[in-house]
Formats: structure tokens, C-alpha cells, sequence
């Protein structure tokens, strides 16, 4: 049986590899409707090549551009609205929530509401909101399904075993940019040089996350949600090579891992294709050529951002929305060149400290802690530029 997509943030990268994804196999998987944000050359390029019936731009003067250039050919939707629409298309069976940033959330919220099975690209949606989606979700018989590569080899590990049996689940991270770079020398660290991510090609806000490790500790949050399991049960390993994407460690002591090339075209086809296997055209993996897997701990002095991650998942509540949003603030400025490296996670810090979370907050208060994160983020970036 063929899906329908919908894609949520289709001209990133994200959203580029699913569809390549689907292109290399179109008798399985069609496009119904996307969304992205202002570059309408690419989402020009996507709605002739795929034909969806729905498409949706971040802003009135992308959507012109996409609607003069494609005609009637496809519906042209903008803003908000536009994403909960391309979300709960009726034609759509699948959502892959792509964009970055909190903005996904209330779009994959409406689409588990409609019924659509979830490919969750998007980890913010259940950092802001965990308890809520995944409510929403047992409540719709919803699969979410994680794209994410670690959480993807996660979902693989822990496929037909018990949770009673899992003693820990291990998060690899490359350790981004600057894993062999120490504090003093991070003071002098450039958006050039954050954005050299040694592994993986990705947009420029999460490779930034990469090297501040807030993605890792995002990821920690995620796990916590996806898979129920407690923070003192999640463990973050630094591993350069980025062959394995994550491991779970059993009661026994064994050790089950899923290994593979840093491509995710790979576990955006298995959510999309689950519980099947479809073939893929990738670079095979090459253990001879690897030759060597290296392992330490991440440096809590160079990586103070993993540590706040913990923190605001352990508090939960709107903590763990005030550090997304921060940090989301913070990753703005530096790469608008309006702070330094280091001030990102000065600012996520100070704004957690002024925070007094709620707990098992409604969405309404998630949104209100969200605005004030922001706000107060930067605020004090201002201040401090």
C-alpha cells in the first residue's frame, strides 16, 4: 500500500532527503502537499517535479512568487495557517515534520488530531511539549515515527524487546565542530567554523546545536518522550566517526547497536517504509576502510548546553520550552553575528535561571513560556551585544 506525504519544511535538508527518498521509489510513495519557509525558487523546482496538490510559504511574497511561476497547477497557502493545512491535507496519510524549531509543533499536533501516521524530524515539537503530544497521539492511535538518526536506531534497537530489560539507552554524538577545540580557544569561535560539522550536511541552526551539543541534549528530551524512559536511563556518548548512530544497553549486559553511513536518507526511508525494508540507493559501509570506533565522555566544561538540557528535562514542565526557546534566540544572534559563540549558552542559562516553570502546563501556558523565553532571551542579548 503507498503513502500519501505531506512534507513540513520540504526545501531543507530534511526535507530535500525525503524527497529523494520518495523519488527513488514512486510506486510506493506519492506527494500530496508542502510547506517550507521563503526560498520559492526550490519549492518552484519540488511542485513541478512531484505535482502536490497543496503547497504553503512562511511569507506572502514567497507564496506570489511559487503561485505567478506555477499557475493554477497547485493551491498556494501562506503563514500558519498554511502548515496546518499541508499537515491535515485529507489526501495525506503521512506527515514528515521537518521544520526547525518550535514552529512544527502545533501543525504535527493538528495532523495527529487528523489521524496521519507521523514521521517526526522536528525533535522541538516534543521538547516544548512532550506530555502533550504524546497524549494526543495514544489518544488518535497515532504512530510517531522518529527520522532523527539516533532516535531512529533507538526505535531499531528496542524493536521486539521488552522496556522492563533496557538498562540504559546511549545517544552517540560527533561532538560537532568543535569536539578537539578547549574553552579558551572557543572564546575566538566564528559562525564559519561552527558551521564546519566534520560528519554530517545539515541546515546552519542545527549544525550550530551540533557544536554547542543542544542538539544532544535535545535529543535526550526526545528519547525521554518517544520512548518512556526516565533521564537517569539516557546516556550521551562522544563518538567521531558517527558510525554508530545510538545503542541500548539490556539487563544482561548486552549491548545492541545500529550502525550505517551518516546519511539520513536511511532512517527517513525506515519510518517511511516501517515495517518494511525498501532498497536505497546509499554508501554502503566499509568496516575495513573504518578501520577504528572511538568513544569518550562529553566535556561538561566545553559542553555546558548538555548539561542544561538535562536539567530542563529533569525540572519539566515549561522548562524545557524556555530552553528551546532561548536557545533558539541565542543560535539567531550568533548567527547574525550579534553575540558570540559562547553567549549561547550564557543566555539559555540566565533564562532558566529567571524561569518559574508550571508543570503539566496546557498549551496555552507552553505558548505564554515561550514568548516570555524569547523576550527575555533577548533582552538580555541586546543588552549585551
Amino acid at each position: 500500500m503507498s503513502e500519501r506525504i505531506a512534507v513540513l519544511g520540504s526545501t531543507g535538508s530534511i526535507g530535500k532527503s525525503t524527497l529523494e527518498v520518495i523519488r527513488q521509489h514512486p510506486g510506493r510513495f506519492e506527494v500530496v502537499a508542502l510547506a517550507a519557509g521563503t526560498n520559492a525558487e526550490e519549492m518552484i523546482r519540488q511542485v513541478r517535479e512531484f505535482r502536490p496538490k497543496l503547497v504553503s510559504m512562511a511569507t506572502a511574497d514567497a507564496a506570489r512568487q511559487v503561485r505567478e511561476a506555477v499557475g493554477d497547477q497547485v493551491e498556494v497557502w501562506t503563514g500558519d495557517e498554511g502548515l496546518i493545512a499541508v499537515a491535515t491535507h485529507p489526501d495525506a496519510t503521512y506527515l514528515v515534520s521537518a521544520l526547525v524549531g518550535s514552529r512544527g509543533l502545533h501543525p504535527t499536533l493538528e495532523a495527529i488530531r487528523a489521524g496521519k501516521k507521523i514521521g517526526l524530524a522536528n525533535k522541538e515539537t516534543l521538547v516544548t511539549a512532550g506530555h502533550l503530544v504524546m497524549e494526543e497521539a495514544r489518544r488518535a492511535g497515532v504512530i510517531i515515527l522518529p527520522i532523527d538518526s539516533e532516535h531512529s536506531a533507538l526505535f531499531q534497537c528496542l524493536n521486539g524487546e521488552r522496556k522492563e530489560d533496557v538498562s540504559r539507552i546511549i545517544l552517540t554524538a560527533s561532538g560537532g565542530a568543535f569536539r578537539d577545540w578547549d574553552r579558551e580557544r572557543l572564546k575566538e569561535a566564528t559562525v564559519e567554523d561552527a558551521l564546519k560539522h566534520p560528519n554530517w550536511s545539515m541546515g546552519a541552526k542545527i549544525t550550530v546545536d551540533s557544536a554547542t551539543l543542544m542538539n544532544k541534549g535535545l535529543e535526550v528530551i526526545e528519547a525521554h518522550w518517544l520512548f518512556d524512559m526516565p533521564y537517569e536511563q539516557i546516556d550521551v556518548v562522544v563518538h567521531p566517526q558517527s558510525v554508530i548512530h545510538s545503542m541500548v544497553e539490556f539487563r544482561d549486559g548486552a549491548v545492541m547497536a545500529q550502525l550505517g553511513t551518516p546519511d539520513m536518507k536511511v532512517p527517513i526511508l525506515y519510518a517511511l517504509s516501517h515495517p518494511e525494508r525498501l532498497p536505497l540507493d546509499t554508501k554502503r559501509l566499509d568496516f575495513m576502510q573504518i578501520g577504528r570506533l572511538d568513544f569518550r565522555a562529553p566535556d561538561p566544561e566545553r559542553f555546558p548546553c548538555l548539561r542544561l538540557a538535562y536539567e530542563a528535562g529533569k525540572t519539566g514542565g515549561t522548562m524545557t520550552t524556555v530552553l528551546n526557546a532561548a536557545n533558539e534566540v541565542a543560535v539567531d544572534f550568533f548567527l547574525n553575528r550579534r553575540c558570540g559563540y559562547l553567549a549561547i549558552q550564557e543566555i539559555v542559562e540566565r533564562t532558566m535561571e529567571a524561569h518559574c516553570p508550571v508543570s503539566s502546563p496546557t498549551l496555552e501556558q507552553i505558548g505564554e513560556a515561550d514568548r516570555w523565553a524569547r523576550e527575555f532571551a533577548a533582552g538580555l542579548l541586546t543588552r549585551t551585544a
